[in-house]
């Protein structure tokens, strides 16, 4: 294992032990309560689509926008600053507060803020900071990092925060309960609340035609330390900005049920600051309908590469983030290590990379990419539909072109790919897995032997980073293309058929688990399907997976070209690998003409759902395997999830006769070539652990999976092996 590997794999080996129990329990509450209120949520996709609307259209008009924020509240009272960046936001708000003789300052949670690393710089400037959401003052205190967007302070379980303010504020009385500290919190905060000599927030949004400040806050603390001090600094990026109040409605609904499952937030508070009340005197006897004195406010809007993001069309959307955090808690990876793995200098979680890469530039997204195995399930969690998956993607794309490695002078030239020189030798290897499995059938069983053996498995541990406790997949000598070809093609004619069919043959049903795809022939014959197996190109998926974007698109285009004349023919598309039918009903939209697109996909079934719609048109389920109430264990694949698939194998299977048990567990921490990769291994079999405790409780069932990483990790976490469902319908078994 490379050094490098060698350093990140003990980095997540640590987070594992000391933070993983406290992030797994908040995400997991949070992430069910979110799966909760949007069940009750009947307007969900049309809040969605009308908040993903929103956001287009004011990103395009984002210059017009802050001009028109700039005289609203101009008009108010205030003063607005457009930053360049970090360092120009931070300049103007300590001469801020030294044009106030500020010596102390009250602040509410704001990741913008974090960006800026403005304590650091008030701090320097003589001013002390103090932060007033308690999360945010749980970290202050222990001289941390946040760990995620809306609780900071995640990582750390009631025990260990009582631990830390007993050791830091020696009590009278030790802190234990959630409440006493919450309550030793406030009161030690209110004091310095009403002391502060300024009041600075962020913004979750700022309405363009007023200048309202809008806070969507737990505490209210940020009001609090916005209208208390008579100086108010509130600090956006501005991508906050939305046209008026009239867009607000469904960003109102939407971020407190996909941040915390709320259905609505605690408090949420619409500032028009300067405000009209006189600042607030805590010492004075005149009443405060008879005090005077003026407030003062700066709105100071953070530039830091968002107008080039805005300009990027790969990252524009990550611009229409409201930083809500639900594509972390949704993410199995982030359960498990969380945000100080899973995130870079400022942001976690899966759209962080968006973030990092544009304010921070690629180094701190290359930090932490790769914890996205592109599984898609933030997609629907995203309150504003970014396609978070894809922005990962593409910055991967982008850190592989800067590397440089240093076997590079062994691949230059003769890959299979459309990469430069220069990526990860790991990422090119799995990313060109199907040039693999084609040398390593035709080579089998030397190619099972060779690559099991001690030598070969510590080169491929330092040179591809695969780790050595992995098993390796085995190559068959017959692919399934040979296989259908030697017992003479089709068994039933063309002519006798009810429908015709192109099975997909993905690289590891045509060269590993090719028994699959023999009993998805016999199952579709028997349904009266005339099949054919074409030579098709991989789909792509595997070098997507490793951010080879230009080797994806390749692949796409090579791909329709070879199936196209089956779609014009009136044949139906099969596929059984679950990843490969998300290539052709979502990732290839990037790549293909939106016409070759539509028609690809809508020609494309997965197997199961294709069998489940045979027999709903009629065909006869008496010519498949009779369940007979045997026993079955099922785990479907993420992406199949995230497509709604997963129901057509469970109904097949209850119709025939089975008796299934379906995981609740979303994700198996296989994920592909992760689960294969020397740095991650542990991550992976640690999420795998949940799949592994929840069958383990069903040791009589026969565990059935649908996605080829998801059946390498169940046998990995099982002694018994791991079947397809289509192998259960097989008539010939």
């Amino acid at each position: 294992m490379s050094a490098e590997r060698r350093l990140k794999a003990e980095r997540i080996r640590h987070l594992l032990e000391t933070e993983r129990d406290a992030i797994r329990e908040n995400t997991t509450h949070m992430n069910r309560q979110r799966y909760d209120a949007i069940e009750r949520f009947e307007r969900y996709e049309a809040s969605r689509e009308a908040a993903r609307a929103i956001k287009e259209d004011a990103i395009e008009r984002l210059p017009e926008l802050i001009d028109r924020v700039r005289e609203s509240v101009e008009a108010n009272g205030g003063t607005v600053y457009v930053a360049e960046d970090a360092a120009d936001a931070n300049r103007y708000i300590t001469e801020v507060t030294a044009e106030k003789g500020a010596e102390t300052l009250v602040k509410s949670k704001s990741m913008t803020s974090e960006e800026l690393e403005v304590n650091e710089a008030l701090e320097t400037a003589g001013v002390d900071v103090y932060e007033t959401d308690l999360g945010e003052f749980v970290i202050q205190v222990a001289g941390e990092a946040p760990s995620h967007l809306v609780g900071p302070s995640l990582h750390k379980s009631t025990a260990a925060i009582a631990e830390l303010f007993n050791a830091h504020f020696e009590p009278d009385e030790p802190l234990e309960t959630a409440e006493e500290l919450t309550n030793f919190a406030r009161d030690y905060l209110l004091e310095y609340i009403v002391e502060a000599d300024v009041g600075m927030t962020g913004a979750n949004f700022v309405l363009a035609d007023s200048g309202t400040v809008v806070l969507v806050t737990n505490e209210g603390n940020a009001r609090k330390s916005a209208v208390t001090p008579d100086t108010h600094v509130a600090v956006a990026g501005v991508e906050k900005i939305l046209p008026s109040i009239d867009d607000l409605a469904p960003f109102t609904e939407l971020i407190g049920r996909a941040a915390t499952g709320q259905e609505f937030p605690q408090y949420l508070t619409m500032l028009s600051p300067p405000v009209d009340s006189p600042p607030l005197d805590f010492e004075s006897d005149v009443p405060l309908s008879e005090a005077e004195g003026d407030r003062d406010f700066h709105l100071v809007l953070v530039d830091n590469g968002r107008m080039e993001m805005r300009e990027d069309p790969q990252l524009r959307e990550t611009l229409y983030c409201i930083r809500c955090g639900a594509c972390a808690n949704t993410c199995a990876n982030f359960q498990h290590v969380g945000g100080h793995a899973f995130g870079g200098e400022t942001y976690t979680g899966g759209i962080a990379t968006g973030w990092e890469a544009g304010v921070h530039g690629l180094d701190s997204a290359a930090e932490f990419n790769d914890l996205c195995t592109g599984c898609s399930r933030c997609v629907n969690a995203c309150p504003v539909k970014i396609d978070i998956p894809w922005i990962n993607t593409v910055v991967r794309d982008r850190i592989n072109r800067g590397e440089d490695a240093e076997l590079d002078w062994l691949v230059e030239g003769l890959t299979p790919d459309a990469e430069p020189g220069g990526m990860d030798l790991g990422k090119r290897f799995f990313g060109n897995f199907g040039t693999v499995a084609r040398l390593g059938s035709a080579t089998a069983p030397l190619s099972n032997w060779v690559a099991n053996a001690g030598p070969a498995r510590a080169l491929a541990e330092r040179v591809l980073g695969i780790d050595r406790r992995r098993d390796l997949p085995r190559f068959e000598r017959q692919t399934l293309r040979a296989w259908f070809d030697a017992r003479g093609g089709a068994a039933v004619p063309a002519g006798d058929a009810d429908r015709e069919a192109v099975l997909y043959a993905d690289p590891y049903t045509d060269h590993v688990q090719v028994d699959r795809g023999k009993a998805a022939v016999r199952v579709l014959e028997a349904l009266g399907v005339h099949v054919r197996i074409p030579e098709v190109p991989e789909s792509g998926r595997a070098p997507l997976s490793q951010g080879m974007v230009a080797t994806a698109g390749e692949r796409a285009s090579e791909v329709y070209r070879s199936l196209v004349e089956h779609v014009d023919a009136g044949r139906d598309v099969v596929v059984i690998e679950p990843s490969d039918l998300a290539m052709f009903r979502q990732e290839y939209e990037k790549f293909l003409p939106e016409a070759s697109f539509e028609r690809l996909g809508e020609a494309s079934y997965e197997v199961m759902e294709y069998v489940y719609g045979l027999l709903g048109e009629g065909a006869d389920a008496g010519e498949l395997a009779d369940g007979r109430g045997e026993a079955v264990a099922y785990h479907s694949h993420c992406q199949q999830r995230t497509l709604g698939l997963d129901a057509y194998t469970e109904a097949v299977l209850d119709d025939l006769g089975f008796d299934v048990v379906t995981s609740s567990v979303e994700c198996c921490g296989m994920a592909g070539s992760f689960g294969y990769k020397s740095e991650y291994y542990e991550l992976s079999m640690d999420v795998g652990g949940d799949l592994q405790s929840e069958f383990a409780a069903h040791p009589d069932r026969e565990i059935v999976a649908s996605g080829t990483s998801c059946i390498e990790q169940l046998d990995a976490l099982f002694d018994d092996g791991t079947r397809h469902p289509v192998e259960l319908l097989d008539p010939g078994r």
